[in-house]
């Protein structure tokens, strides 16, 4: 999902360098824009934004985009470390946009892992936990196609598959001067929009002027009042959970008892209110719509045949009865949003790219020259083309760094993964440049990356090639290598985009992008392993239910077997479904404006069909929150909203560390707060 912004996408030029002019800024080198407290703050940040990544992606798959949290966190630690040693006599280096924009970079790079790295989706679908919830008689699912989680081969798949998209598009040339590379091409020459990237530079920016320093120290402080709000009443709840799931705030039956059987409830959750909070109103409609239709209509509904459409008497994880129904529709919706913006997002690549060989280009570009008869303006760019391009990453060591890395995978996955043969990684690897730069010209285009549908396009060809034999842990292995291929490659693009605007240099950021990477090859499997060992991840009646493993490991198998054993109507309603989801989005995009904005998004929906609609409800809250905050003081919300959001969802993760503790030494919590039915009733 994209992050839309309503603020234009340059600040201008006052705001940027406080009238200093960026032509006569002092910009440091490009080894001085990476320093030592940059990196500490970096490895610091991106624990913590594992963390919250993982919590989400195991409990509902919804990651909102947390740069604000990140770059109010960076400035802060790195501000308070140099005023405490100023203090103290020591003489610091100044803390400047260019380490600030590193320091962004690092962090979302290894936070980014813990998302691409399939943590919540196709390693751990691979698991024997989502074998047995499949069942072990359920045809095409294997107990051969077992790979339980282990820190040390996890470690070493992101290793050898994280590091590709970095190398995969930074050698592509442009075509008349055989010393530009590809971000030339995407920055400068096509000057797309990167709405994600421009608006983290207008952040950083923002830090590092006077006004702005004032108000991201605001910020700062409104930012811990609610972490620590949150992580407060998080471990308050902590002490009425009891034991196992149905105790406790997170089961409180706020709107009835019945509501509550049907997963309709508000669980005082800081971290979906936060979510609430920073995702656009229309996702959050969205996701409450598709729990109103799933869970207040469809699944009753459906639950009112049993006996006719499935066997009645069924446990609630099985794929014959309702269960196959929730899984099943919730993929059709997936597959039928991912599908139609990939054609989408190819189309208007293709368009665009016709139009810019006929110079007809109708590429939309963010504005740095408001004159071009401006002499200030010009000056300005030049400024910003020269110290970006002043520092290139040689193509030579681009090019041969992805085909030695490309060596190295090809030889090491299939003795982590046997059924993924060779072979099958060198072609998977020969393509993915071209689909590298397709999610990352339609980022830039649109601001949105679809790195799960590339993985889930690899998953069915691969599940399918492989066969019977093998072809779901081939298949998901597939998946993960085209995820890690084409995120890390948009993610770089999104960072150059941020760097050109900050004055930083290309080479600052490929070089923070490389190191972030490798922070995030080493902490997003240590913090998962956190989980692993300290709930039960997976477990249908646990916090962790892990949504997307079923529904992944689902995917593959249906790439093999085909639909033979849906229950009855379930082909029908999927394909009902599917298309479903292309009419919505093609509605959205032909219609104004105006009747566009109150259009559901298909894949916002689908999560509450599997998982539940108490996430939606507690998102809801967050967005009415936002929106009568908005009514009352649009400015405030604007500038605050997001440290709030941040804040909430960072105190309750950081409480995810001593209850995970908690949980592995066997520390039960006292109280159980039950709620049922009176004895009269």
């Amino acid at each position: 999902m994209g992050t839309e912004i309503s603020e234009p996408l340059i600040l201008d030029k006052k705001n940027i360098d406080d009238g200093g002019g960026v032509e006569s800024e002092r910009v440091p080198e490009w080894k001085d824009q990476i320093t030592i407290r940059g990196l500490l703050v970096s490895a610091l940040l991106g624990t913590l934004f594992c963390i919250i990544t993982h919590k989400l992606n195991l409990t509902v798959g919804i990651i909102p985009s947390l740069n604000v949290g990140a770059g109010l966190l960076g400035f802060f630690f790195v501000k308070s470390w140099t005023g405490f040693l100023t203090k103290l006599g020591f003489q610091v280096s100044p803390f400047t946009k260019q380490e600030n924009t590193v320091i962004q970079t690092c962090v979302v790079a290894c936070y980014g892992l813990a998302f691409s790295g399939g943590f919540g989706s196709y390693l751990i679908a691979m698991d024997e936990r989502t074998y047995q919830l499949i069942g072990a008689y359920y045809p095409g699912n294997r107990a051969e196609d077992i790979k339980n989680p282990g820190l040390g081969w996890m470690t070493g798949f992101l290793f050898v598959v994280s590091f590709l998209g970095l190398f995969s598009l930074t050698p592509l040339r442009k075509p008349s001067n055989s010393a530009f590379v590809f971000y030339w091409v995407m920055v400068l020459d096509y000057k797309l929009t990167y709405p994600s990237g421009t608006a983290t530079a207008m952040l950083i920016n923002s830090f590092h002027t006077t006004s702005g320093a004032e108000l991201a120290g605001k910020q700062v402080k409104c930012l811990g009042k609610y972490l620590s709000t949150s992580f407060i009443w998080s471990c308050f709840k902590w002490f009425f959970s009891g034991i196992g799931d149905s105790c406790g705030f997170d089961n409180f039956p706020t709107f009835g008892l019945t509501l509550f059987k049907n997963s309709f409830y508000f669980d005082f959750s800081p971290t979906y209110v936060g979510c609430g909070l920073i995702c656009p109103h229309i996702v959050n409609c969205s996701v409450l719509l598709g729990a109103i239709i799933s869970w207040g209509f469809l699944w009753p509904y459906i639950s009112a045949h049993a006996g006719d459409w499935y066997p009645s008497g069924l446990d609630s994880n099985n794929f014959k009865g309702l269960y196959g129904y929730k899984v099943f529709i919730a993929i059709a919706l997936i597959l039928g949003d991912g599908l139609y913006n990939l054609i989408k997002i190819i189309y208007i690549t293709a368009k665009e790219m016709c139009n810019k060989s006929t110079k007809q280009s109708k590429l939309p570009i963010v504005n740095e020259i408001t004159d071009s008869e401006s002499s200030e303006g010009l000056a300005e760019q030049k400024k910003r083309d020269e110290i970006f391009l002043k520092d290139r990453i040689p193509t030579w060591f681009a090019a041969s760094g992805y085909v030695a890395l490309a060596a190295i995978s090809t030889a090491t996955i299939p003795i982590i993964f046997p059924p993924l043969k060779w072979y099958l990684v060198l072609v998977s690897y020969m393509i993915a440049p071209a689909l590298a730069f397709c999610n990352s010209y339609g980022t830039g285009l649109t601001d949105c990356s679809l790195p799960s549908t590339y993985g889930k396009i690899g998953l069915f060809i691969i599940a399918s090639l492989v066969g019977s034999d093998g072809g779901v842990m081939a298949g998901l292995a597939a998946c993960g290598v085209m995820m890690s291929i084409v995120s890390t490659a948009a993610d770089l693009m999104q960072d150059f985009k941020t760097g050109y605007l900050t004055l930083s240099s290309a080479k600052s950021m490929f070089v923070s992008q490389l190191l972030g990477t490798a922070m995030g090859c080493v902490l997003a499997p240590l913090t998962f392993w956190l989980f692993w060992t300290g709930f039960d991840v997976g477990s249908p009646d646990g916090p962790y239910k892990a949504p997307y493993a079923v529904i992944f490991r689902e995917m593959a198998i249906l790439g093999i077997e085909g639909f033979s054993e849906l229950p009855k109507h379930c082909l029908a309603l999927c394909c009902g479904f599917l298309v479903g989801a292309f009419i919505v989005n093609f509605l959205r995009d032909v219609t104004p404006k105006k009747f566009s904005q109150f259009i559901p998004i298909p894949m916002a929906m689908a999560g509450p069909f599997y998982i539940g609609a108490y996430f939606a409800v507690d998102m809801f809250v967050g967005t009415v929150i936002l929106f009568i905050w908005e009514r009352i003081n649009r400015k405030d919300a604007e500038d605050y909203a997001g440290a709030v959001a941040s804040g909430l969802i960072c105190g309750d993760g950081i409480w995810t560390i001593p209850s995970a503790f908690l949980s592995i030494f066997r520390v039960d919590s006292p109280i159980c707060m039950y709620f049922g039915p009176s004895v009269s009733t």
